[in-house]
């Protein structure tokens, strides 16, 4: 234990304390910013009945696709369930073994800042007179309609940074950032996995993205095991 956070010497040791039926906000952006380790640790670790909100429902046989392909998640919450290798989503899905909540990706994020920020609720016209407006609340304001979003939040946050000092300040590389910044701020928990831990001072508070307030458990993982289709 280092400040409030703790260190972990494994991505398994991180999500050790992810329970059954949690709320896991997953970041990335498609390969750039997913906390792949993380989540292949959560798959290994036995974790069930979850609630993932992503930009996506993962890709190919790893990460995300792996932990739904084992029947390891009971919803998504995402904007872009489907790519050319979203095969182990779209079985599922088919096969009525996890449940979709589609949200456009603006309000995705809004709703998930929304969540950090303490906003209660959040009018949007995005989607208003389509099948997603359907059972919201709606309004006309400005002569223009809106629906009515709520907030986010989840259990846990998984989310990759590029470096972490030592209190748990978090500063990510270039479009990597993408959801991890405010996924942090909107779960209970936040572990994030980093290429490196620097003392604290090493880091331009300048730079610094994620402040250690919002994080609780940061580990290391080596860039030879995130897999290679990860762009950071």
């Amino acid at each position: 234990m280092t400040g409030r956070i703790t260190i972990c010497d494994s991505a398994l040791e991180a999500v050790a304390g992810i329970a059954d039926g949690a709320t896991v906000l997953v970041g990335g952006f498609g390969s750039a910013g997913q906390p792949v380790a993380l989540v292949e640790a959560l798959r290994e670790g036995g974790a069930s009945e979850l609630t993932v909100v992503s930009n996506n429902a993962g890709g190919g046989d790893h990460g995300l696709a792996a932990l739904i392909r084992d029947g390891r998640v009971r919803k998504v919450v995402c904007s872009y369930p489907r790519q050319s290798d979203s095969w182990h989503f779209d079985a599922a899905y088919r096969a009525g073994a996890v449940e979709l909540e589609l949200v456009p990706q603006g309000t995705l994020a809004e709703r998930i800042r929304a969540a950090g920020a303490g906003i209660g609720a959040f009018f949007t016209p995005t989607g208003f007179g389509t099948p997603l407006a359907e059972g919201k609340e709606t309004r006309v304001i400005d002569g223009r309609g809106y629906l009515l979003e709520y907030p986010l939040p989840g259990d846990v946050a998984l989310v990759a940074a590029h470096r972490a000092d030592e209190l748990g300040n978090l500063v990510y590389r270039k479009t990597a950032r993408n959801f991890g910044p405010i996924m942090a701020a909107a779960a209970a928990t936040t572990i994030a996995q980093v290429n490196q831990i620097v003392p604290v001072g090493a880091l331009d508070p300048e730079h610094v993205v994620t402040p250690c307030l919002y994080v609780d458990c940061v580990v290391r993982v080596d860039r030879d095991v995130i897999l290679s289709g990860e762009r950071q």
